[in-house]
């Protein structure tokens, strides 16, 4: 078969073009980060509140340094900047829980920093031994009941849940989420492995269904009678209250919170937190911005706008958070969540947890 001058050509242009595309894209846009006066900090970042855009404009504001905000689902922003390597423009990494901080450190994504202000304004135990990571936001794993059907006085420590009494009755979300890892973790350090095992595979034969869902889902199932007690963080339920939709409000409304394990072990805590990256380009620039995060007026906003703890003990919690009473946290570095992680799952897996 004849082929003409002008076909061939045409088609050896499309095999360059092809060829030049491949070599010149990868699988990901590149991000333009823009500079301030005084610099720029280049943000990874799991969260996605309002808040928290407001908070990084105060920062720049302030201090004449720009916040460029790289967005996304945790996990894919790992394993980018696992994936860019030195290459990366990330200067900090800002996700929720110590597990998933301490997975940055062990895969050595993340640099020691030294700081008097980030020392003073958050407290030793969520902050990583090493000072590769930093508590920002804090939040508590607690037990939420039906106002209708459950006596706040029935209620007492994350162990009880396990007791024939609620069985079919309790709703939790899948050993796959890091605040259940994250809990169950706490457990074997304060508890042991064997009863940490004894407590995961209690509240599997305690389940009301298959886990499904998140945090809110759990709430709104109580609601809606599939079981009597869920495990959530507070800042959910919070949101609910707060929620401009009547509906959730009302979700909210008729749930109560309950604080377990005030006469023994205290109640889980853990956090939303931040790194400054191995590879930081802007050093300088990123530790101010942590201890920016870490103060008193971000704090408040912290607090207000999404209804966390603040980690600065100088800062009040919100009103809604005020109004469930004070209690009494877990004594633990939270690096040990990250160390006992694996070790959760393991035992998540051996009984069962789906």
């Amino acid at each position: 078969m004849k082929i003409s001058m002008k076909a061939l050509f045409v088609s050896l242009m499309t095999i360059t073009i092809i060829f030049i595309s491949g070599c010149g894209q990868s699988n990901e846009t590149k991000t333009e980060f823009a500079t301030g006066k005084n610099g720029a900090v280049n943000l990874y970042t799991s969260r996605h509140y309002d808040t928290d855009t407001a908070i990084y404009k105060k920062f720049e504001d302030q201090t004449g340094i720009k916040v460029n905000v790289v967005q996304g689902n945790g996990s894919e922003l790992m394993e980018r900047l696992e994936r860019e390597g030195e290459a990366t423009e990330a200067d900090v990494f800002l996700t929720s829980d110590a597990g998933n901080l301490a997975y940055l450190k062990e895969k050595g994504l993340t640099q020691s920093v030294t700081s008097e202000v980030l020392a003073t304004n958050i407290p030793e135990k969520l902050r990583d031994i090493d000072s590769e990571w930093f508590g920002l936001t804090k939040r508590a794993r607690v037990i939420v009941y039906a106002k209708d059907r459950v006596n706040p006085a029935d209620l007492s420590t994350y162990e009880a849940l396990t007791d024939a009494k609620w069985e079919g009755k309790v709703l939790i979300r899948s050993s796959e989420n890091i605040y259940n890892q994250s809990l169950l973790a706490s457990f074997i350090e304060l508890n042991g492995e064997e009863k940490a095992k004894e407590w995961a595979a209690g509240v599997v034969a305690n389940m009301a269904r298959e886990p499904k869902g998140g945090d809110i889902d759990q709430v709104k199932a109580v609601v809606a009678g599939e079981g009597d007690i869920a495990i959530s963080n507070t800042y959910y339920v919070a949101r609910l209250l707060n929620s401009t939709n009547p509906e959730d409000a009302k979700i909210g409304e008729q749930v109560g919170i309950f604080f377990p394990n005030q006469e023994t072990t205290g109640t889980h805590i853990n956090i939303s937190g931040a790194a400054v990256t191995k590879h930081a380009k802007n050093m300088d620039q990123a530790i101010k911005f942590l201890e920016f995060l870490s103060g008193e007026e971000a704090q408040a906003a912290f607090a207000e706008g999404n209804n966390e703890y603040p980690v600065n003990e100088a800062v009040e919690a919100s009103e809604t958070i005020k109004s469930w009473g004070e209690f009494k946290e877990q004594d633990i570095n939270l690096t040990i969540l990250g160390e006992n992680n694996a070790r959760a799952i393991q035992i998540f897996n051996e009984v069962g947890w789906k």
